[in-house]
C-alpha cells in the first residue's frame, strides 16, 4: 500500500483555521448567544464581524494600523538592537555575563500596565496622529528578554574546534565573535526575532489602551468597546492577530531561506 502523502504545511495552517473558524461560529449562535451587556452578545459570529469589517472599510483599519505598526516597528529595533549589541558585549567581556541576565530578567518581569503610565509620565503625549514614545518604549521591552537570551544561547553554541582554529592562527574574542560565533547565532537570534515580532505589536496596543494617543489598534479597541461595538472590536482584535502573524511568518521565512540547515532543507 502506497503511503499517505502528508498534507503540506499551508494545509495544515488552512484547515486549522476552518476549524477555529467553524468552532467560534457554534459558539457564538450556541452557548454564548445573547452573552453579554444590554442583551449584546459579547461573542459575534465571524458573519457579523466580517461585515462589520466591509462597513468600516480600509481607510478606517489603516489610519490605525498605520499609527501601531510605526510604534511596535520602532520599538522593534530599539529593543532587538540593544539585545544583540549587549549579547555581543557579554562574549566579549563574559564577567557582565550575570549582571546582563539580571537587566534582562527585570525587563521581563516589569509589568508592561504598571510601567506604561511611569513611562508616559516621562516621556509624554505625541503630536496629533504621531507614534507615541510610550508605546515605542513599551514595545522595546517587550522583546528585549526574548532576544538576549535567544542570541546568548546562539552565540555560545558556536563549535569549540572552529573556536580554538581561530585562536590557533592568532585570534582574539573579538575575531571568533566575528568569524565563528554570529554564523552560529544565526537560526537562534531569528528564532528570537520572530517571537519578537507579534511581542512588540502587543507591547504597542497595550500602550495605547493607557492613553494619550489618537489612532492607533489599541485605543481603537477602546473607544469601540466602551460604545458596546463589539463587532468592531472583535475586527480590530483580528487585524491586530493578522499583523502579529505576519510578523512572525516573515521572519519565518527568513529563517528558511537564510539558514535552511536549521530546519533540515538543503540549500
Amino acid at each position: 500500500m502506497d503511503r499517505v502523502r502528508a498534507l503540506p504545511s499551508w494545509a495544515t495552517g488552512l484547515f486549522g483555521v476552518a476549524v477555529v473558524i467553524a468552532l467560534w461560529w457554534l459558539l457564538a449562535v450556541t452557548v454564548f448567544a445573547g452573552v453579554g451587556p444590554a442583551n449584546v452578545s459579547a461573542i459575534p459570529t465571524p458573519w457579523a464581524v466580517l461585515q462589520q469589517l466591509g462597513e468600516d472599510g480600509a481607510t478606517y483599519y489603516f489610519r490605525h494600523i498605520q499609527v501601531t505598526v510605526t510604534e511596535a516597528g520602532l520599538g522593534f529595533l530599539w529593543g532587538n538592537g540593544l539585545a544583540l549589541a549587549l549579547a555581543a558585549f557579554v562574549l566579549v567581556f563574559p564577567r557582565i555575563e550575570k549582571v546582563a541576565l539580571q537587566i534582562a530578567v527585570i525587563t521581563y518581569c516589569l509589568p508592561i500596565v504598571a510601567i506604561g503610565p511611569i513611562a508616559r509620565l516621562l516621556i509624554g503625549n505625541p503630536d496629533s496622529g504621531e507614534p507615541a514614545g510610550t508605546a515605542v518604549f513599551l514595545a522595546a521591552l517587550a522583546v528585549f528578554f526574548t532576544t538576549v537570551v535567544g542570541s546568548l544561547l546562539g552565540l555560545k553554541a558556536a563549535d569549540r574546534a572552529s573556536l580554538d582554529l581561530v585562536s590557533v592562527y592568532g585570534g582574539g574574542k573579538l575575531m571568533q565573535l566575528r568569524k565563528v560565533r554570529i554564523i552560529a547565532a544565526i537560526p537562534a537570534v531569528l528564532t528570537a526575532l520572530k517571537i519578537a515580532a507579534p511581542a512588540a505589536l502587543l507591547g504597542a496596543i497595550i500602550a495605547e489602551y493607557l492613553g494619550g494617543v489618537e489612532r492607533g489598534l489599541g485605543i481603537a479597541m477602546l473607544t469601540a468597546g466602551s460604545s458596546a461595538q463589539v463587532e468592531r472590536v472583535w475586527g480590530l482584535a483580528i487585524v491586530a492577530g493578522v499583523i502579529a502573524g505576519l510578523g512572525y511568518a516573515l521572519f519565518g521565512l527568513i529563517s528558511r531561506l537564510v539558514t535552511p540547515w536549521s530546519s533540515g532543507r538543503n540549500s
